[in-house]
């Protein structure tokens, strides 16, 4: 008797310091900080500051949403940039997604891409009206300037390819049509958000400068030395989960994002806030 009952306290404290980690590893925002260095960035672009929200997907955790508004305003970027899934396919409410751009509106100006759950959702019109109405820059494969004094900087944002519905059409060649159909000075820095990670060679082929991605969500759980483990598009083991990939001239940040969807839960992988610093050779 005296022996079972060790068993079960052991096996109580087992689960009870599981349920403390999994709690910790899904609300404990994690910030973590890129240094970005080019030539072709303008000495008037040294030291700006990009904060990338990705994945939110309607998070109402109170500590994590809490400490997420209080990085975001110490933080004081010069603009923010939400890369796709900001509301749920699965637990869609606009109002949640609107309450948080509120909060956050004033801290700096917000350009925002949708991700594929957007695409999946007639509640994405009322969510789209609601942030023009809230001054947020919302961009349908659209490429516009960022001027500080007399320098520029390219910003392109790209809708999520499953906003496209061409049969047959893979998702590369659906953003390669989409970015090289439109008009920018290719002369100078540029910057692509768009959702998702695992078209990187589309990035590279397109000679973007500097990508911010999401969707992968980490991989949801992450072993040390090894990575993520499933992600949306890429399948068990992905390559493009989290951090930053270089190739030739274009560098990708990959965020693990805030909320959770399909899988509840992260591992040994926390709610991540990206914060980039661009700095000039």
């Amino acid at each position: 008797m005296k022996k079972r009952i060790i068993v079960i306290s052991i096996i109580m404290i087992i689960l009870l310091l599981l349920g403390f980690y999994l709690n910790f590893e899904n609300t404990t925002l994690q910030v973590t900080n890129y240094d970005i260095s080019d030539s072709k960035i303008p000495e008037e672009f040294n030291n700006y500051k990009i904060i990338q929200i990705s994945d939110f997907h309607n998070t109402t955790l109170k500590k994590l949403s809490s400490d997420l508004l209080k990085e975001i305003k110490e933080q004081e970027p010069n603009i923010i940039v939400i890369t796709g899934d900001l509301i749920d396919s699965r637990k869609t409410d606009v109002n949640i997604a609107i309450k948080f751009l509120k909060e956050i509106k004033d801290v700096a100006p917000i350009y925002y891409v949708t991700g594929n759950h957007e695409s999946r959702l007639s509640e994405y019109k009322k969510l789209k009206e609601e942030m023009n109405n809230l001054g947020i820059n919302v961009l349908e494969n659209q490429a516009i300037e960022i001027q500080k004094n007399d320098a520029l900087l390219n910003l392109i944002g790209v809708d999520d390819p499953s906003f496209t519905n061409e049969i047959g059409v893979e998702d590369g060649e659906i953003l390669r049509t989409e970015i090289s159909s439109l008009n920018y000075n290719k002369d100078i820095y540029t910057i692509l958000l768009s959702h998702r990670p695992e078209l990187f060679d589309t990035y590279v082929s397109e000679n973007i400068n500097l990508i911010f991605s999401g969707h992968a969500h980490g991989g949801q759980i992450r072993i040390p030395f090894v990575g993520g483990i499933v992600a949306p598009n890429q399948g068990v083991f992905p390559k493009y989960t989290s951090g930053k990939y270089e190739e030739n001239n274009t560098t990708m940040i990959v965020s693990r994002g805030i909320g959770n969807s399909i899988i509840p839960f992260r591992i040994n992988n926390r709610p991540e806030l990206i914060v980039v610093e661009l700095r000039s050779k």
